[in-house]
């Protein structure tokens, strides 16, 4: 069996990352890099899911944009130097855990392992 190559591998995550997911209720993540310090940084935000299955901020009721700047207080900054470091102080450190569904959990973890990866080589990162 022939090894896949980077670009089937890629289309692979491509579809996938086309299929519903349901919204986690107890919040979502913005993730970033901080440089300076070499950290992978992530912000906490609480959401509630309205009858549509739309993520809507809590106080307005208003959806929460998948794009561009949106202008909400998070509820904590998580840090961390690796990927591992800042999963665990997610799920292992924080009470009650800021996380209910698993397959937000995986798609953190896939996240802050590119984030590590792009702090390491000096690389752009962008989260999916």
């Amino acid at each position: 069996m022939n090894e896949p190559t980077k670009q089937e591998l890629a289309a692979i995550d491509d579809k996938l990352s086309q299929r519903f997911i349901e919204l986690d209720p107890d919040g979502y993540f913005i993730i970033y890099l901080d440089r300076e310090q070499n950290l992978i940084c992530a912000k906490h935000y609480t959401n509630e899911i309205n009858e549509k299955g739309l993520a809507v901020d809590p106080e307005t009721g208003e959806p929460i944009p998948v794009r561009g700047k949106v202008e909400r207080t998070p509820t904590a900054i998580f840090t961390g130097r690796t990927a591992k470091e800042i999963g665990m102080k997610i799920t292992e450190q924080t009470q009650p855990c800021p996380l209910s569904y698993l397959d937000h959990a995986l798609y953190l973890g896939r996240e802050f392992v590119r984030a590590e990866i792009a702090l390491i080589e000096g690389e752009e990162y962008i989260q999916d």
